[in-house]
């Protein structure tokens, strides 16, 4: 079989690269407010109300992240405070890659150039995308695109930014519903699945399947 060599290689940020530690930060402020079935049933709670929240139109990361704790919070029972979000908030660049990112990374950067599709903002990206260990050949965020992933539009602001098709990349991704949903919609027919077991796999969406970074120069025939 023939090795699809794309003009880019596509990649959600955080999850995907960056250890996204949404669950740690709400342990760190809840868990001592409930017993360990609760806190897991908080925990899906609030990816859920993210989800929810960037689904409508696009609004700056911080109310994404304040009204989705506030939701969940509610949901549960627990008393939310402002000062909570925030602090949830101003972890995000804080976080650094997945033990397996840089080396897989940087291998496949000397080939192929690389590009980041985030739902963060601006401001936060900078920092993830510093701890990445490898060159990015552009980075872009929902800030600038006016919308988040799952939403088509961000994916078509990044083709139009690259000035190429659908045809033309391979997008990375360890998400169903964020990404490879999407990029399967809009006729991305080169994905790549990485399995952080954050979701089960859905083979009906055409991808290839790793478990890891370190792997992906391999589909790529490095």
């Amino acid at each position: 079989m023939a090795i699809f060599r794309p003009k880019y290689i596509t990649f959600d940020c955080h999850g995907t690269l960056i250890n996204f530690q949404m669950a740690e930060a709400a342990r760190d402020l809840y868990g001592d407010r409930m017993n360990e079935q609760k806190m897991l049933e908080f925990i899906k709670d609030f990816s859920a109300y993210r989800l929810d929240e960037v689904i409508g139109d696009w609004k700056p990361y911080a109310d994404v992240v304040h009204n989705a704790l506030s939701r969940t919070s509610k949901r549960n029972g627990i008393d939310f405070r402002d000062e909570d979000a925030r602090l949830v908030y101003e972890r995000v660049p804080t976080w650094g890659p997945h033990a397996d990112v840089p080396a897989g990374l940087a291998k496949v950067a000397k080939e192929i150039p690389l590009v980041i599709l985030s739902n963060a903002m601006n401001a936060q990206i900078v920092s993830n995308v510093g701890k990445l260990g490898a060159p990015f050949y552009a980075v872009y965020t929902a800030e600038e695109a006016g919308a988040y992933k799952p939403h088509f539009r961000a994916f078509e602001y990044m083709l139009d930014m690259l000035g190429c098709g659908p045809e033309d990349i391979l997008h990375c991704s360890s998400s169903f519903r964020y990404d490879l949903m999407s990029a399967h919609d809009l006729g991305i027919k080169h994905k790549v699945w990485v399995n952080r077991g954050h979701e089960p796999a859905n083979p009906y969406y055409g991808y290839t399947e790793i478990a890891d970074i370190s792997e992906l120069p391999g589909v790529v025939g490095l």
